[in-house]
């Protein structure tokens, strides 16, 4: 896979430059508060040996093999800005020519990733699944203080409790596996309804929630959670989450729904090009105040 390696070089080749000058799209949130949490957020990698697809999307094409340079930039710069930890929110790689390569992809972004010097989390996205089930999938990644990383689990940093979700499951609520998914039937299912209610409870400070699927009501129904009403129910009767970060729906969005932001980040895989490159940096105020900084084409929003 020689292309994505010199692509990487390419991009990161004028990097310095771009990650030392100011950011045009940065939030301001805070009022001179020291933020509790800071945590950078890519999605939609979709990483994969396979060529250029243009596609009948109002946003763009999908350029598979540029995603291990956009995203080895959202790691240098992440490492310059030393957040708390970095999490990606899905769709981690495609589907190459067949299972061997696509393992190859899949260990292939990994590595990128492991380059950022700290806490790293994944959240599960359908196309992780078009070749792999979820065992298999896992045990080619690695989460932060997980001896065997998990499909949906929490922790907690500066006092903010952060719970990851797993939506992929089918309406039948059965595991997405190859053969068994459809991207426009993402569920979560009560027993994970149960054991978020109970996390959010016994949360002792503010809580945000990662998802790859979105649960924002106002996105477009193709990319919502199916029972993305009885998750924003829990949400909202615990009082406590401040914001829901997705992927998915690859033009992102932002939302605000009783009290809680709904920011869905646009996919790292769209276009070709660095300069069509999004990731974003999230911070977490004592006020309670969200403020999230996006960078390239990611955009930026305070709540």
């Amino acid at each position: 896979m020689e292309e994505p390696l010199l692509t990487r070089r390419f991009f990161l080749k004028g990097l310095g430059a771009f990650i030392a000058a100011p950011l045009a799209g940065c939030a301001c949130a805070g009022r001179g508060e020291r933020p509790l949490v800071r945590f950078g957020l890519a999605t939609d990698c979709h990483y994969a040996d396979i060529p250029y697809a243009r596609r009948p999307w109002p946003v763009g094409d999908a350029a598979y093999r540029e995603s291990a340079a956009k995203l080895a930039e959202c790691v240098a710069v992440m490492n310059r800005e030393r957040p708390d930890f970095l999490i990606e929110l899905g769709d981690f790689k495609d589907l190459g020519k067949d299972k061997p390569a696509t393992i190859e992809s899949l260990d292939a972004i990994e590595r990128v990733f492991a380059g950022f010097r700290g806490g790293r989390y994944h959240v599960l996205g359908n196309h992780d699944f078009d070749a792999l089930d979820k065992a298999e999938f896992l045990a080619h990644i690695s989460n932060a203080d997980q001896p065997q990383p998990l499909a949906h689990y929490s922790f907690t940093r500066g006092g903010v409790k952060c719970v990851v979700l797993d939506a992929c499951y089918t309406s039948a609520m059965e595991d997405y596996r190859p053969g068994n998914w459809d991207w426009r039937d993402a569920n979560v299912p009560p027993w994970q309804l149960e054991w978020l209610a109970a996390e959010l409870d016994s949360a002792r400070g503010p809580a945000v929630v990662f998802c790859h699927q979105c649960l924002d009501p106002a996105a477009d129904s193709n990319h919502l959670v199916r029972n993305a009403a009885d998750v924003r129910a829990v949400l909202e009767h615990s009082g406590k989450v401040r914001a829901v970060f997705t992927g998915h729906q690859h033009s992102g969005r932002i939302g605000r729904v009783n009290g809680i932001m709904y920011y869905s980040l646009r996919a790292t895989v769209l276009n070709s090009g660095e300069e069509e490159n999004a990731y974003a940096l999230a911070e977490v105020y004592p006020s309670g105040e969200v403020a999230v900084t996006g960078y390239r084409k990611a955009a930026s929003a305070v709540f």
